[in-house]
């Protein structure tokens, strides 16, 4: 697909000249092939990260504890007994592994000799080892349980492990991002309505959210209960003041939440102790008002409107910034936490990390929502400076996954213009193909592609990759695509060891593009993802159109086949051309503007006949709009 030398820098003139007949007059092109000088993809060849704007990064997403173990004496984090107390057991898909941040130190290289300029991590802070019954019970390996927001979970190591951890990345040019949390914290406070005091904690029900109609906060229970809370005005941004929420003194206005014996503790800072600082309705039913106050699958929900809350969690991550000088960071669960909450923080944030002298300090939103509708509401109105794209995924995966007409890029690129966030556009989005929540790409691929060969979906798979990479905005590598990993699903099923694992349902895993498996040391340099990835970041960097250009969109086929877009840097007029080629057949289009001399720059080079360009099965080609250089 791409050719074998990586970074040749071979120079073919004048490859052929073609003709292309349009509607009504004839189209000529002559395509040169162009090699890329030789060069190193590896950060420190950008501009220093401190200054350098997100839009020339690529970010690799990475789960600590999945990654590499630097330090087998981390591994039961210091917790004794069984891994019912201490978590760690690498045969289960739901428990602690190993991998650290040393050993994620240990292999900034192997990121940086992809192309990777900046690194984001699952959440590192303190959690509750596990969670759950004996049917269902899981650890925290994940990160998203957190109980002490001011130090280091210890299965991953400490506080100066993380020191190092980005020490190393600064040396190296590479931006260090970490995954927060303001939504919940572990599951410590429980409701004496269903869980009475001294049931067994091994079985830990659900409780039925309780809205604000039903279960105000001025009565004890219904509607109906005893007065309590006299002249509290309710929690809606007018009424977000501490003279306001100072008369919010009995918390029983929905149930009655209590602290288990031995728990009352157990969070950091000390005030994430105080039961006032939690919502106490229930659990979310994922819709509605539930989604924003009620607790999330049992985790404790903060009440993100109380003025307390919105100080601390201020507090706490500015603490962060000053003290590890950290370069970003991506915010879990955004759209279950109040709007009003955000235009605080957010802000409060930035103007800290300025102060600190990180002027590029990047934040994004995770929002699971597939819509640009939905997404720029968190941009515009949260005023959040980004999220996650979740449009881009899901109209890539329809794309290269489902088999979908690329007219499904076409309406999503037509809502580009939705995003207003305060600084930039929609360029400054992270875009990706598959996460730890929802699966890898390699999965939706096989899923929707279950007779397909092994050759056809690690095309897929690059033809995925080549989209992300050359669209506007910041591509994200989930760990492991760059090894060929396809996973069993969602979830836990996503998230597979780099090491060898022994996990019996990650080890049968065969993976995109090798013989290896999951069961094998999966840090192959030599694997064709991670070589492809290497010529994506060479190209991209290569060419200030592919990093920071406008998008127009040029042809975008009603069935599977061509999708072309062309990329233009407003400051030298410089044009590239990419076009997508989704169908298993050859695909002919006449595409506007691909006349004159266009300089072949990537992929797999199609031709012009009197139709139109001819693009080979599930394929790529990036042309400059000039002659090629040197």
């Amino acid at each position: 697909m791409f050719r074998s030398n990586l970074l040749g820098s071979t120079l073919l003139a004048s490859a052929f000249l073609l003709t292309a007949c349009g509607e009504s007059s004839e189209q000529t092109a002559i395509i040169e092939e162009a090699g890329l000088a030789q060069s190193s993809v590896r950060p420190e060849s950008l501009e220093p990260f401190i200054s350098r704007p997100v839009t020339d990064d690529i970010m690799y997403f990475v789960m600590p504890d999945r990654f590499h173990n630097g330090d087998p004496s981390n591994d039961t984090g210091g917790i004794g007994g069984d891994a019912t107390k201490h978590g760690f057991d690498p045969t289960e898909k739901g428990f602690f592994h190993g991998g650290d941040l040393k050993g994620l130190t240990e292999k900034l290289d192997y990121l940086a000799d992809m192309g990777i300029s900046a690194v984001w991590l699952t959440p590192i802070f303190k959690n509750k080892a596990v969670q759950g019954n004996p049917v269902n019970m899981t650890a925290g390996y994940h990160g998203y349980w957190t109980t002490d927001f001011t130090r280091i979970d210890p299965h991953l190591g400490s506080n100066d492990d993380l020191k190092k951890l980005v020490e190393e990345a600064h040396k190296r040019n590479m931006k260090v991002i970490f995954d927060i949390i303001t939504n919940h914290t572990a599951d410590v406070i429980k409701y004496e309505e269903c869980f009475p005091k001294g049931s067994d904690p091994m079985n830990v029900p659900l409780c039925d959210y309780r809205s604000r109609e039903d279960y105000p906060y001025t009565t004890v229970g219904t509607v109906d209960g005893t007065p309590v809370n006299e002249g509290f005005m309710g929690d809606e941004p007018d009424q977000q003041t501490k003279d306001n929420f100072d008369k919010l003194t009995s918390l029983n206005y929905a149930y009655t939440p209590y602290i288990p014996e031995g728990e009352e503790n157990t969070k950091a800072p000390a005030w994430l102790n105080d039961m006032r600082y939690y919502h106490n309705r229930g659990d979310s039913e994922w819709q509605g008002e539930s989604s924003l106050y009620g607790d999330f699958a049992g985790l404790d929900d903060l009440f993100t409107e109380h003025p307390d809350v919105k100080a601390g969690f201020i507090d706490i991550y500015k603490h962060w910034i000053t003290e590890f000088r950290i370069d970003g960071f991506r915010i879990d669960t955004v759209k279950h936490v109040n709007d009003s909450f955000w235009q605080e923080f957010a802000p409060a944030i930035t103007a800290h990390a300025k102060a600190e002298g990180i002027p590029n300090f990047y934040m994004f939103a995770e929002v699971y929502e597939p819509t640009p509708e939905r997404l720029s509401h968190y941009t515009n109105v949260a005023k959040l400076p980004a999220v996650l794209d979740f449009g881009f995924q899901s109209s890539a995966s329809r794309l290269v996954a489902e088999g979908m007409a690329p007219t499904v890029m076409e309406d999503f690129f037509s809502k580009d213009s939705l995003y207003k966030p305060e600084e930039g556009d929609a360029r400054i989005m992270p875009t990706f193909l598959g996460n730890h929540d929802m699966g890898r790409i390699g999965h939706f691929i096989h899923k929707h592609n279950p007779d397909s060969s092994p050759e056809e979906l690690f095309k897929r798979s690059l033809l995925g990759h080549a989209l992300m990479f050359y669209s506007r905005g910041v591509p994200v590598i989930y760990y492991g695509d760059e090894q060929g990993f396809i996973g069993d699903g969602h979830d836990q099923d996503a998230r597979e060891d780099m090491f060898e694992s022994k996990v019996a349902s990650y080890a049968d895993n065969l993976l995109l593009g090798t013989t290896a498996s999951s069961a094998d040391n999966n840090f192959n340099p030599e694997h064709p993802l991670y070589q492809a990835v290497q010529r994506f970041a060479a190209v991209k960097r290569a060419y200030p159109a592919l990093r920071n250009g406008l998008t127009s969109v040029l042809f975008a086929d009603d069935e599977p086949g061509l999708f072309a877009f062309e990329r233009t840097y407003e400051a030298t007029g410089e044009t590239l051309f990419v076009v997508i080629n989704s169908s298993t057949e050859s695909a002919t289009a006449a595409i506007p503007g691909m006349t004159g001399t266009l300089c072949f720059i990537d992929g797999e080079q199609g031709s012009l006949e009197k139709s139109g360009y001819k693009a080979p099965p599930l394929s790529w080609a990036v042309f400059e709009k000039a002659a090629c250089k040197g």
